[in-house]
This record gives C-alpha cells, sequence and structure tokens, in this order.
C-alpha cells in the first residue's frame, strides 16, 4: 500500500519553483491516492528560491532591498535571516542570476556579481556572524571578481586603473589591492554551498561548460577561460588563502567561479546538499515513505553530478526507500542515475518548449496521475510481474533498488 508519499522535488529551470513543483506533484498524487499522507519537502540547491525556502524552514524572514544586478541595472532582491539570528543566507540568483539578465542581454562577459558582494554587506550590517552563499542559477562569468569589488577589493590592470566589472575582464587584471576590504570578513564565518563538481579552470572549467548556457560564443568562451586563468593566478598570489587550489579545487567554478572568489576572502567552499538539507530532517522524513517522487527540469548524465533527484535517491536508499524521477525532459543517462527505480517524462506528446513551460505545472499532474497508476496496475498484475517492485513495472525494467 502507498499510505505515505513523500515529494522532493527541485524546480524547473525558468519555470517552476521547487514550491510549484510539490504543489503539482502533490495534486497528481491525489487523484490516484486521495487518502495517501503527503510530505512536501521542496529542494533548494542553493540557486533560485534558496533564501525562501531556508526562511520558512527555520521560522527566520526574508529581508528586502535593491542591489546591483548582473547586468548593472539595480534590482528587487532579498536576503535572508534565518530563525536563530544569528545566520544569513545571501542567494546569488537572487542578485545576479540567469532569470535576470534578458535574453537579448545575455552576455556572461559582461555580467558581474556584483550585487553579491553587496548583499552580503548588507547582511553584515544586521550584526550576523555568518554568512551562507548560496550557489547556483548563475548569470556570470566573473570569478567572483564583481562581489569582492563590491566587498571593497580593488582590481587594478598594469597601469594601476581599476578593471571594470565583467569576466572579460580579467585578462587584463595585474594586481588586485585588498586594503579597502570590508574588515568584518575577518570575524565572520563565511560559507559557500556549492557544487563540488564544478571548477574554475581546465578543460571542465566553468566557462566552457556552463558560459554557452549563458549566451558566450565559441570565441568568448575562450577569453573567459583566459580570464579565468589570470584571475585564479592573481588570487592566490595577492589574497590566498596560502596552499588553496582556486584553480582546480572543488566548487571554485560555482555560480561562473563565485566560489573562487569568495575562497580568496576566506569562505569555505562546501557541498550544498550537506549545507542546504541539514535544516529539514530529510533523511528521517525519506525513512518514512513508502514512495519517494522526486523531480527537475531535465533528467540525464549531468544528473548524478550534484543535482537534487540524485542526492534524494542517495539518501531514500539509506532506508530501502522506492524513488520515481520525473522530468521534462529524458536524456541520455537519464535510466542510469544511481538510486532511481524509474523515471517518466512529463511530455505526453511533441510540443514547443515555451507551451511547455507555461504548462509545466499541469503536465507534471498530469505525469504524476499517470505514473501513479502504473504503479497501482503493476501492483495488481499476476505472477511474475507482481514481485516485482511497483517502480520497476513502471520502468519497465527490473533492475534492483540498491545504489548503482
Amino acid at each position: 500500500m502507498l499510505d505515505r508519499v513523500v515529494v522532493a522535488p527541485s524546480g524547473f529551470k525558468e519555470s517552476l519553483s521547487a514550491q510549484a513543483a510539490a504543489d503539482a506533484i502533490a495534486a497528481g498524487v491525489r487523484r490516484v491516492l486521495p487518502a495517501a499522507e503527503i510530505d512536501l519537502i521542496p529542494l533548494v540547491d542553493g540557486g533560485e528560491g534558496t533564501a525562501v525556502a531556508l526562511a520558512a524552514a527555520t521560522g527566520g524572514r526574508l529581508v528586502a532591498l535593491a542591489a546591483t544586478g548582473p547586468v548593472g541595472e539595480r534590482v528587487g532582491t532579498h536576503f535572508a535571516l534565518l530563525g536563530a539570528r544569528d545566520t544569513a543566507v545571501v542567494e546569488m540568483a537572487a542578485v545576479a542570476g540567469l532569470s535576470l539578465v534578458p535574453r537579448a542581454l545575455r552576455d556572461p562577459g559582461a555580467t558581474t556579481t556584483y550585487g553579491v558582494g553587496e548583499l552580503i554587506r548588507a547582511a553584515l550590517d544586521t550584526g550576523v556572524r555568518r554568512v551562507l552563499v548560496g550557489c547556483g542559477d548563475s548569470g556570470t562569468s566573473d570569478g567572483g571578481a564583481g562581489a569582492l569589488q563590491a566587498l571593497g577589493a580593488r582590481l587594478l590592470d598594469a597601469d594601476g586603473f581599476e578593471l571594470p566589472r565583467g569576466g572579460r575582464e580579467l585578462v587584463r587584471l595585474a594586481r588586485i589591492d585588498p586594503s579597502g576590504l570590508d574588515a568584518r570578513l575577518q570575524d565572520t564565518e563565511l560559507l559557500v554551498a556549492c557544487n563540488p563538481y564544478n571548477v574554475l579552470c581546465g578543460e571542465r572549467g566553468v566557462a566552457r561548460v556552463y558560459g554557452p548556457q549563458k549566451g558566450a560564443t565559441p570565441a568568448q568562451v575562450e577569453e573567459l577561460s583566459a580570464g579565468l586563468e589570470n584571475w585564479a593566478g592573481v588570487l592566490a598570489r595577492d589574497l590566498g588563502p596560502a596552499g588553496a587550489d582556486l584553480r582546480g579545487g572543488p566548487g571554485t567554478g560555482a555560480s561562473g567561479g563565485l566560489g573562487a572568489g569568495l575562497a580568496a576572502v576566506g569562505a569555505r567552499l562546501l557541498p550544498r546538499f550537506d549545507v542546504l538539507l541539514d535544516h529539514l530532517d530529510l533523511d528521517a522524513r525519506l525513512a518514512r515513505a513508502d514512495l519517494v517522487l522526486t523531480a527537475e527540469g531535465a533528467l540525464d548524465h549531468q544528473t548524478p553530478r550534484g543535482k537534487v533527484p540524485a542526492e534524494v535517491a542517495r539518501r531514500a536508499k539509506l532506508s530501502g526507500r522506492p524513488v520515481l524521477a520525473l522530468a521534462g525532459t529524458l536524456g541520455e543517462g537519464a535510466h542510469e542515475v544511481p538510486g532511481v527505480d524509474a523515471c517518466h517524462g512529463i511530455v505526453p506528446a511533441p510540443m514547443a518548449l515555451a507551451d511547455a513551460l507555461v504548462r509545466a505545472a499541469e503536465l507534471l499532474a498530469d505525469a504524476t496521475e499517470r505514473a501513479l497508476r502504473m504503479i497501482l496496475l503493476g501492483a495488481r498484475l499476476p505472477g511474475r510481474a507482481a514481485q516485482a517492485s511497483s517502480a520497476e513495472v513502471v520502468s519497465g525494467t527490473h533492475r534492483p533498488s540498491s545504489v548503482r
């Protein structure tokens, strides 16, 4: 019997927030299992919605303000004060996210993280001693240079002139003057919740992996990569910390390299789920489920590299719970995500992307209903099929449920 269903999705980029996705999935569950207990756990990965979700989870509050957006114009934004009031959460996507960059202006060589530094300063003004920076959904590739400028660092070219904002300028960086850095940083625990798979430089560097998604041409990707290589070297020389690998260390490429920039002023780069999920009691809630439903916009070979469905599946398998993943698109590797017993696409027929984005909540609810009806049908089949788990019936395979 499916008496208790846990719904733990991420958001669908540029379409549904994690909360909206959870609500849509729950609507589909109720059509099939009206008496089931549904535990909604909308999950954030450091990107859009992180500050709101953590404020709600801890009984905290949002602080609204205006700051510099990714294209240089002032935007309305926010940070969160968590319930204990000693920790602030700065969500970089709320001030430098890709959704804040108009499509006609998507040039990651020009966008800036300056507003992130402004939010950190505003958080410090409240007297907190810990600032958690959530990375994800960025529209920038400036290595966190803008954030450091807002925090008081001066980035100088060979002639001693300050560099304009934007990642394309970093190739001209000659030295960093840290004398104006906000002194409060020395007495503040600065934590960065990031995807440890993202690194600043090299063949898997952030400009090459994510630059095209932010609007970079092949030539701009190489320009940005060269600038970030130079940035890493100057950061290590002029700021430190000693021994840190700012070029290829885990998380240094988070949010267009913001991870590296903040690490240079003392931030600790931590796997995002280790930081963000502590507030949600996720493991215990998954352990009580008869079925776990998770979701994201695209399920593919990148999912195991730090995406929400892979983390949910990993944790669910610690308690032997079956996991069904729903996705806007199923790409290469979708059926090979460790811990996911079955996956199901939400688009029932070919349609334009714009239509799918607008109808995402409807499609997600309908897909949930279809999947659950198949699960219940599979549970009623006689013979060998009845011995298979309901999730295996949906997927059409009999793979074991253990983590692979």
